[in-house]
């Protein structure tokens, strides 16, 4: 069950993505932060009523650096989505999973003294691979973009998978100090609303469309219940065998995210940016098993 209940996480996210393709035809990125962040937040606050989470929290200053991280991460990823074709939005978000491994493995290098009680830490040449895959599945899905003007937005999609690490590290600290999931994704809302209104100062509103603001709906609906089917396949994984596949099968989002580039977009992904997407997509697993080695027992990703 608990591979099911990734799946749909996955299926989930990429309905998402589908939806924030329709609604950025009538909205801006900021507004499309913005509301979802208000309904996260009332669904949210559901959520931890009836689980009965307390939302007072002790570590203000840490949520409110994970959500400047996280909605940078999310403003960039809806910019993506609206000016790239859906399936390479979704992957080069994907891409952060790759990053998060480069920053713990990386990092235990770093740190690392030549000394005999402290030997050299291992997986160097796997992570090099890894990075080097992931980087060359990107040039890959970009190059046919650059052709079309989308080379910008396809930079500002690889930031929302660099940006979604830094916020994943900062969700690690938070789950180490004991912070539930609920609150933090709360506070994450609470941070998308603010920066998004704030961010409206600047970019100002787009005219009322009229029914096609409903797809502001879905959009944190779906984002709110795909956290929901992710934290509980984590939950439901109870050896470390179990959390490696329940993390593995999260990019079968970037499957369901093609489908719907093609099925409803009509977009057309040249056999190169096939290539690429599953260079990424094998890069991702094994950075996910890298990262599950160097730091067991990490939270789930968000979307």
């Amino acid at each position: 069950m608990h591979a099911l209940w990734m799946v749909l996480a996955a299926f989930i996210f990429a309905s998402m993505g589908v939806c924030v393709k329709f609604a950025s035809a009538h909205f801006n990125s900021a507004e499309l932060v913005f509301y979802r962040g208000l309904i996260g937040m009332a669904i949210l606050w559901g959520l931890a009523r009836a689980q009965g989470v307390s939302l007072g929290t002790r570590f203000p200053g840490m949520h409110a650096w994970r959500s400047l991280i996280g909605v940078t991460s999310l403003g960039s990823w809806f910019y993506a989505i609206a000016h790239l074709p859906l399936a390479t939005a979704m992957t080069l978000n994907y891409m952060s999973s790759v990053w998060i491994a480069a920053f713990l493995v990386g990092g235990a290098l770093l740190t690392w003294r030549p000394s005999g009680a402290q030997p050299r830490p291992p997986l160097q040449a796997t992570l090099v691979a890894t990075v080097l895959a992931g980087f060359a599945g990107v040039v890959m899905m970009l190059r046919p973009s650059i052709g079309d003007n989308q080379g910008f937005a396809g930079m500002v999609g690889l930031l929302s998978g660099l940006t979604a690490a830094f916020a994943y590290m900062q969700v690690m600290a938070l789950s180490r100090l004991g912070e539930p999931e609920t609150r933090t994704v709360f506070y994450f809302a609470v941070g998308s609303a603010v920066a998004g209104g704030a961010a409206l100062l600047v970019t100002g509103t787009s005219d009322w469309p009229g029914w096609p603001a409903l797809w502001l709906l879905p959009i944190g609906a779906l984002a709110a219940a795909g956290q929901l089917c992710m934290t509980r396949a984590y939950a439901r994984a109870m050896t470390p065998r179990g959390t490696l596949v329940v993390a593995n099968l999260q990019y079968s989002g970037i499957v369901f995210a093609a489908f719907f580039s093609v099925a409803l977009f009509g977009d057309v992904i040249p056999p190169i940016g096939w290539l690429g997407m599953a260079l990424i997509v094998a890069s991702g697993i094994v950075a996910t098993a890298l990262r599950a080695r160097a730091a067991p027992g990490a939270p789930a990703e968000e979307r």
